[in-house]
């Protein structure tokens, strides 16, 4: 894993005021990244050709068991963080521990919010923060075709055969 790759939301700060001072858009995109899947990458992708550089806030592992059960997450912060940080599309990952990305909206100020297709720009959680900070919201990726919990269900039932 890229060690400048890996960062915290505090030590970010600087760098965002340094990209944006230099004339690029910085976008701030979010997510548990469980188990790598290609709706992730589609996402993902579509997130880095809103701007300049990405940077991804990934739930920490308690995050993750508040949102999807006491069984996740499958895969610790660190092994997804390195997952995404391996991607070319992403410049930074840094954890967050909150129910919503709105403190790290706030801390990082970033030109555009992204964010999956199962929102819209007007029920994103955080929208109010984006709309209150000037924040463009861009919704990004293909249909949800894709998600962790499905694919693990798909896994399941192979292994149980025919």
């Amino acid at each position: 894993m890229s060690p400048a790759a890996l960062s915290s939301r505090d030590a970010l700060i600087a760098e965002v005021r340094a990209w944006q001072a230099a004339g690029k858009r910085v976008v701030l995109g979010n997510g548990c990244f469980d188990l790598l899947h290609v709706g992730h990458l589609r996402y993902l992708e579509d997130a880095a050709s809103r701007g300049d550089v990405l940077l991804i806030a990934i739930n920490s592992d308690d995050s993750v068991r508040r949102l999807k059960g006491g069984t996740r997450p499958w895969m610790p912060a660190l092994e997804r963080a390195e997952l995404l940080c391996g991607l070319r599309c992403v410049d930074r990952v840094f954890p967050f521990d909150e129910t919503t990305l709105a403190a790290s909206l706030r801390a990082l100020r970033p030109d555009v919010h992204a964010k999956g297709p199962d929102y819209t720009a007007e029920n994103v959680p955080e929208g109010p923060v984006d709309r209150e900070l000037g924040i463009e919201i861009a919704i990004c990726g293909d249909p949800k075709d894709h998600s962790s919990t499905e694919l693990a269900a798909r896994v399941a039932r192979h292994a149980e055969g025919p």
